[in-house]
Parts: C-alpha cells; structure tokens; sequence
C-alpha cells in the first residue's frame, strides 16, 4: 500500500459529507495542511504495521485524522461538529468514509487497499492550528491491505 494515496482517497472519501444549509462546505485534505478554511478534515499522522500476514500479504495502517470547525459561536460550532462525528447521516464523517468500503467483493479506496474501518473518536477539544482555535476531534481509521504493492 502506498500510504500518500491511501491518505488522498481518504480526504477525497470525506468530501461526500453534506452539512446544514447555511454552514460552509466541508474542505478537506490528504496530509496536514500549513493552515484551514473551517471546516476542515485532514489526514495527520499513522502508524503502519507491517507483516500481518506472511510472504508480505498485509499490513495495517492506523491513521489519526482530524475535523476543525470555526469556533465563531462555540454552541454551534460544537453541533456541527457533533453532526460530523456522528455515525450515520448526511454528515456523517464515518458513514462518508466507509462508503469507500466499496461493494461487497470490491477493494476499499478504488482499488488501494483491502478494507477500511472507522474505529473510534477522540480528543473531542480545543484545537490550535497556524495560531487559530478551533473546536475539533480526532478520528481513527485503520486501513488494511497487499504488503507488498
């Protein structure tokens, strides 16, 4: 797995949120940006595990992605932050990123990687990116497929 194009495929997963009327569209990225338009997904950091099975036949990755949303009135902010984490719905960040799971039989990202999983949420808190605060979480995927491609 190529982990530079697992990570574009996931930010271009998360583009198929929709948000409320009247919130901004959300922006996303493959990599963590120098600075954001709220709201904003990006992929940060990941681990990779190799060898998960012989002769090069899998790896893991574990990618720590996350969302900012402009904390212009912190109540609100918080709910659409709260619609994005949410595991289903328009919003939804998960159910906008398992859909890259493909159909049953496919490869999950277009053909990048075997499966993918959102696993969890955390660090649901203030942020500061490029000297800006903004409310935001964490979100963990872990991507699964060919050690050897």
């Amino acid at each position: 797995m190529q982990p530079s194009l697992i990570r574009e495929a996931i930010a271009g997963a998360a583009r198929a949120v929709v948000l409320p009327t009247g919130v901004a569209k959300l922006t996303t990225t493959g990599y963590v940006p120098d600075s954001v338009q709220a709201p904003h997904f990006f992929v940060g950091e990941y681990e990779q595990a190799y060898d998960r099975a012989m002769a090069r036949g899998l790896d893991e990755l574990t990618f720590t992605c996350r969302v900012l949303v402009s904390r212009a009135d912190d109540r609100s902010a918080q709910r659409i932050l709260d619609d994005m984490l949410a595991g289903a719905g328009p919003a939804s960040l998960k159910a906008a990123i398992e859909a890259a799971r493909g159909a049953p039989g496919e490869y999950a990202l277009g053909g990048l990687a075997h499966d993918l999983h959102v696993q969890r949420v955390q660090g649901y808190r203030w942020y500061e990116h490029a000297g800006v605060s903004y409310v935001g979480a964490e979100l963990t995927i872990k991507v699964i497929g060919e050690g050897s491609s």
